[in-house]
This record gives C-alpha cells, sequence and structure tokens, in this order.
C-alpha cells in the first residue's frame, strides 16, 4: 500500500472561493502632537478554505497589527482603520463591538504569540476552554466539560482529565501553546489566525506545533493565516506567501517558487539570512543590512531602499506599484529576476 504524505496529500485550495479578502486595509496610528503613522498600508489578500496564507517580515511591518484589525481587537481610539475585510462576503469593519464578540471564537479564532499572557492565570485551563464552549455554543458548564477534555486531547496534551483542573502556570511552554490552540478550535471556526505562535518555543516542541496546526486545517479545512518572521516556518506549513515591508505588500507568491526564484531583494535578503544545514559551515550568512527604522516613505520612494543592496536612483525618487504577473505579486523597479515595476501615480493610489 502506498503511503501518501502530507505534502502530497493537501489539496489545492485556490479553486475555492476565498473566505476571507482582505482590500486596501489601512491603519494609521494618531498620536497628539505627532504626525500619523501608517502600520499597514494598502494590503489586499484572500485566503481560502483549506488554505494557509503567510504574513512575512521583520517586527514592525504591520503584520501584527493586520490581524488585530481584521479580528476588531485595535483600541477604540488613536487608530483609524479604512479598506475592507470580508468574511464570507460580510465587512468586519462595518461591525459593532457586540457583533464581532459573536464572531470572534465562532467563525474566526486567534492563537496569540505568548500563551502565558494569554491565558487568564488564575483561571484552571479547562475552564476557560469551556468557557468559549458556553459563550458561543449554548452549552452548559457540564456538557462542555467533555468536549473541553477531548480538545485538550486532541491537540496531544497528555492526561487531559487532571490538566483540565490545571492552572496555567503548572503548564510548560508547549502545552500552554496547545491549550490556547484548543480554545481557537473548540467552536471549530472557519478562519484562524496565528501570530507567531512558536516564538517562545524550543525547535522540537515548534515542530511538533507546526505539525498540528498542518493536521487540523487539513482535517477541519480551516482557512489559516500565518503570521511569522520565521522563514522555516513559512517553508513547512504555507501554501501562499505575502512578504511584508515598511505596511505594504512588496512580493507575494506560491511557497515553492517564492523560495526557489525570490525576486525583490527584500525577500532574497531573508532567505539568504537563513542557516542552511546544506551549506558550507564556514560561510557566512548575508544579513538585511541596517533597520526596519531606516526607511523612506512609501509616497514618494521605496521604502527599502536605503537597505536595498540592488536601489538604484529611481528607486529613491519614485514609489513602486504591486504588479501581478501569474501568480506573482511584485513592487520593485530593480528586482532580483523578472519584470520591474512601474511607477504608482496618486490616481494608483486613489
Amino acid at each position: 500500500m502506498t503511503t501518501t504524505t502530507p505534502e502530497t496529500a493537501r489539496r489545492d485550495p485556490r479553486g475555492a472561493e476565498p473566505l476571507l479578502s482582505v482590500r486596501d486595509l489601512t491603519v494609521t496610528f494618531k498620536r497628539q502632537g505627532e504626525d500619523p503613522f501608517v502600520a499597514v498600508d494598502g494590503l489586499s489578500f484572500d485566503v481560502r478554505p483549506g488554505q494557509t496564507v503567510g504574513l512575512v517580515g521583520e517586527s514592525g511591518c504591520g503584520k501584527s497589527v493586520t490581524s488585530l484589525a481584521i479580528m476588531g481587537l485595535l483600541p477604540d481610539r488613536g487608530n483609524t482603520v479604512t479598506g475592507s475585510v470580508e468574511l464570507d462576503g460580510r465587512d468586519l469593519l462595518t461591525l459593532s463591538n457586540k457583533q464581532m464578540r459573536d464572531l470572534r471564537g465562532s467563525d474566526i479564532g486567534m492563537i496569540f504569540q505568548d500563551p502565558l499572557s494569554s491565558l487568564n492565570p488564575v483561571v484552571p485551563i479547562g475552564r476557560q476552554v469551556t468557557e468559549v464552549l458556553e459563550r458561543h455554543k449554548g452549552m452548559s458548564r457540564k456538557s462542555a466539560k467533555p468536549v473541553a477534555r477531548e480538545m485538550l486531547h486532541k491537540v496531544g496534551i497528555p492526561d487531559p482529565d487532571r490538566r483540565l483542573t490545571e492552572y496555567p502556570h503548572q503548564l510548560s511552554g508547549g502545552m500552554r501553546q496547545r491549550a490556547l490552540i484548543a480554545m481557537a478550535l473548540a467552536c471549530e471556526p472557519r478562519m484562524l489566525i496565528a501570530d507567531e505562535p512558536t516564538t517562545a518555543l524550543d525547535v522540537t516542541i515548534q515542530a511538533q506545533i507546526l505539525a498540528l496546526l498542518r493536521e487540523l486545517v487539513e482535517e477541519m479545512d480551516t482557512a489559516l493565516i500565518m503570521i511569522t518572521h520565521d522563514l522555516g516556518v513559512v517553508a513547512g506549513l504555507c501554501d501562499e506567501v505575502n512578504v511584508l515591508y515598511g505596511g505594504r505588500l512588496v512580493e507575494r507568491g506560491d511557497r515553492h517558487p517564492l523560495f526557489h526564484d525570490p525576486h525583490h531583494p527584500y525577500t532574497g535578503g531573508l532567505l539568504s539570512s537563513v542557516p542552511s544545514l546544506e551549506g558550507d559551515a564556514a560561510e557566512r550568512l548575508n544579513p538585511v543590512p541596517g533597520s526596519v527604522a531606516d526607511n523612506l516613505p512609501w509616497t514618494s520612494s521605496c521604502a527599502f531602499a536605503p537597505r536595498c543592496s540592488n536601489a538604484i536612483e529611481r528607486c529613491r525618487e519614485e514609489t513602486p506599484a504591486a504588479v501581478a504577473s501569474g501568480d506573482r505579486v511584485l513592487r520593485c523597479f530593480n528586482p532580483l529576476g523578472g519584470q520591474a515595476s512601474p511607477a504608482e501615480s496618486e490616481e494608483d493610489r486613489r
């Protein structure tokens, strides 16, 4: 009998209609006495059932702000969110706080980066899972308890009966993250956002969590957004990759073509800074020079130009547009390979 690996068994979800469609999402933060700061600038992407879409980039590129805007978890004051975020044709940005509370946990769930700060330290793990079931499924605490036990077992927590009564500080980092995943999946949401869920875990536990997420996405046909700066996570999980810089999309592509042939210098820089088991151990890595603070304004240039080894004079004087070619989207005047982007006009921005 032939054994099918997860890679070959995974179906191609691109033929399905998008479950989540993000269009021109812009998040601007305002503080008294300071200029407005655009954290996410005109971001658009789709996620289909059974598809894992990655949002990739360094800290400060707008990944987490994007997820909080989708979930409606940004503060009520001090920011402006424009564009549209449609879940099954329903624009989440137009919903009230009460309507979003009804959706969060039921139709759309989120796994946060730090489970220790996300879990309530004075409430047992079992109660935190059953609370979700009571709120969204109308179950009693008694009837929700066996479901919570099954969820802990499903995410690989040993001795779930005992863990139901324990507090977050009594669990290891890996088990806390699994408990958070159990909470997010308790009501079988169609859409799941994972915000760097493996950052604080060692590599062994990280591999287990990624395998668990992959299995759950395939089994439940869940649409997953994976937010990470770790390209190793992307390589093992994501179907489509969106590379962000300075709040804008700079490159999008299917995982294998993008890893094999990156077009944007930033994507190439991220890949060249990852150590390889097959390379020469004495060979030095080539990290992206500078920091995310070394930006130019997108309104009149390419933000990545000060750090880019491929930058030309035009990059500091004009804004490149995002151009689609097949399954690849690129925003660059002088790419590593392929067709350069034209300048972006004010009419394009509107």
